[in-house]
């Protein structure tokens, strides 16, 4: 019985999926924008006022390598922004991952002529929720971009935030650009969104994988702009969160908890001492219940 009402939960779950691509494209209002000089050719744009997703430019000889595209109605003002320190065309978008907030902007960026890429797990999440804007080009594990001298090296580790995460390393500055699988600051709490194939278990080996690419300088999805050390710190709260799911998840069996009283100690704790808001308690709580028993 437990275990039937455990899989209901989690199936409601994977249903909000769809519900967050439609809150994430609809009624959304352009948003007012800061640009970072990170070094002489990489840029990093970010809202003003706002932990909102963050989008990385790479300026090249030959045209603009961009990670991430944030929502449709931030188009213009991203342009805008990019105009103040280069006129080159933009040639590559580079999603790394399948959510509006990073995805939304594509169907424009073809109008600007860019090539997107994804990892392939990503490109087929969105095709299954029939997202615009699908990547026309798609690869498994590793692959590279060369383009007027850059080599952006683009990594797909495993499962973490979703199951299609990319991290984009700029290998000459040292700089990587980590989409949702490392965020920064207490405000923006990791999050697991089981829908989108994502995993508790398996995030922390993905950042181990990452964390062996030789970079200084992190430009997260959502946050400032931070260091290498900050993402070692985030990977810990990774293993945080694990253990105390699973702890918990023991600990209530063993006293016969029924599955709501399960579900409502162990969203508690995770409010309480992990700072989970609605988005992660709706995107990750039931999954990471039925993932870490």
């Amino acid at each position: 019985m437990r275990k039937t009402s455990i899989l209901r939960l989690f199936l409601a779950a994977i249903l909000l999926g769809g519900v967050w691509v439609a809150y994430t494209q609809q009624g959304r209002p352009p948003s007012v924008f800061k640009t970072n000089k990170i070094t002489d050719d990489i840029y990093e744009i970010e809202n003003v006022g706002s932990l909102a997703s963050n989008v990385t430019v790479v300026v090249t000889d030959e045209g603009l390598v961009l990670v991430d595209a944030k929502f449709d109605p931030d188009h213009d003002g991203i342009m805008a922004q990019i105009k103040t320190f280069t006129n080159k065309p933009i040639k590559y978008v580079i999603d790394t991952h399948h959510h509006g907030d990073h995805t939304g902007g594509n169907a424009k960026m073809f109008g600007e002529g860019a090539q997107i890429i994804s990892s392939e797990e990503a490109r087929q999440n969105m095709v299954d929720a029939k997202m615009p804007g699908i990547p026309t080009l798609a690869f498994e594990k590793h692959t590279h971009i060369y383009l007027g001298g850059k080599n952006i090296a683009l990594y797909h580790f495993g499962r973490s935030h979703t199951n299609g995460d990319t991290v984009v390393l700029i290998g000459a500055e040292r700089v990587l650009a980590s989409g949702d699988m490392y965020t920064q600051g207490a405000d923006v709490p990791q999050l697991i969104d089981y829908a989108g194939g994502g995993s508790a278990k398996e995030w922390t080996t993905t950042l181990d994988s990452v964390l062996k690419l030789n970079f200084d300088t992190v430009i997260p999805g959502h946050g400032p702009v931070s260091k290498k050390a900050d993402m070692v710190k985030f990977r810990q709260s990774t293993v945080e969160v694990r253990n105390r799911i699973h702890g918990l998840n023991v600990e209530l069996n063993g006293q016969k908890k029924s599955p709501a009283e399960i579900r409502d100690a162990i969203g508690k704790v995770m409010m309480s001492e992990f700072h989970w808001g609605p988005l992660q308690m709706s995107r990750g709580l039931d999954g990471a219940i039925a993932e870490l028993q």
